[in-house]
């Protein structure tokens, strides 16, 4: 597993050196390129990589509910940060040795030239998109299905993509859809993403706590959409938990939980399935994976004087 990372590595270094000693070779004068986004380490018997789908701007004042600018401005204040916000796409691959398991997929080609990284980070880290066994949606929406499809043809080509029921059947439901106008976007893109798969045979809903391999156990938790669902990972006594969507904006949500966003489909539940999932993750200790806390979007949470606290997880790099 870490000998893959170490091949691409050493290619990427390679690479890199070339164009140094052959400045000609590189393509007219450009910003320097962030080197794609992989960090890896183990959990038991897993190997766990966080992957970046790339960061997109996120301006926050016309899109968090139950708050005020004022209050939005305050609370980015206290971490060193002002609207427009940078949030990353986060994606997470789980190597168990026999199965490679992807949970989410990033946006895909729906964020235009935004997004869209976790080909070139898949790379990077020595895996190949036709080598995902699982995918498992967090939820349907289109920084975490978006990826599924490229060209209108799956990404993934030999996986099978699990998701919480709630969600097929709310996004795939034209009469919802008509229902909905404020989401139309969305109802559009699950069907450009989701249904290639459902048509192949290659989509499984899981309706309630399913395990999905020895090992890996989906947990509903709806609000942000009907069929959000987290995975509880657990391996020789350690685990970790991916989150999905229970927040968006850690610098606003953490202190405050109760601060919405016009993306949630029921708001008042998403609400209080992120105060209570706060609440268990700082009792338990567990390490959580979120989906858009600045890369690697590993850590825990701390209780806080005001709400919660972020602890990342610590780095490490050995040789």
């Amino acid at each position: 597993m870490f000998f893959r990372l170490a091949i691409a590595v050493i290619t990427a270094v390679l690479m890199i050196a070339t164009s140094m000693m052959f400045p000609g070779m590189t393509a007219e004068k450009t910003a320097k390129p962030q080197v794609p986004g992989v960090y890896q380490f183990e959990l038991g018997d897993f190997t766990i990589t966080a992957l970046s789908d790339g960061t997109v701007p996120l301006d926050l004042h016309p899109i968090l509910t139950n708050t005020n600018q004022s209050e939005i401005d305050r609370l980015l204040h206290q971490s060193f940060l002002k609207n427009p916000v940078e949030a990353s796409i986060n994606v997470f691959l789980i190597d168990t040795g026999d199965k490679q398991v992807l949970v989410d997929t990033g946006s895909g080609e729906l964020f235009g030239e935004l997004g869209g990284k976790l080909p070139r980070s898949l790379q990077t880290a020595g895996y190949t998109a036709d080598e995902i066994d699982m995918v498992l949606l967090t939820h349907i929406h289109t920084d975490h299905s978006g990826g599924l499809v490229v060209g209108g043809q799956p990404m993934f080509p030999a996986a099978t993509v699990y998701v919480g029921k709630p969600d097929l059947d709310f996004w795939l439901d034209p009469a919802i859809a008509k229902r909905s106008p404020d989401f139309q976007r969305y109802f559009n893109e699950a069907v450009k993403t989701v249904k290639p798969y459902l048509d192949r045979g290659k989509l499984k809903p899981f309706s309630g706590e399913t395990v999905i391999l020895p090992g890996i156990t989906a947990r509903p938790t709806p609000g942000h959409t009907p069929g959000h669902s987290f995975f509880l990972v657990e391996s020789q006594g350690k685990s970790i938990e991916f989150w999905g969507d229970i927040m968006h904006v850690a610098s606003v949500q953490l202190p405050k939980p109760e601060i919405t966003i016009d993306f949630d489909i029921d708001s008042k539940a998403a609400a209080g399935q992120r105060a209570k999932q706060f609440a268990d993750a700082e009792a338990s200790r567990r390490l959580v994976a979120a989906a858009h806390v600045s890369f690697p979007g590993v850590g825990h949470l701390r209780a806080d004087k005001q709400g919660y606290a972020w602890v990342p997880v610590e780095y490490r790099w050995r040789e």
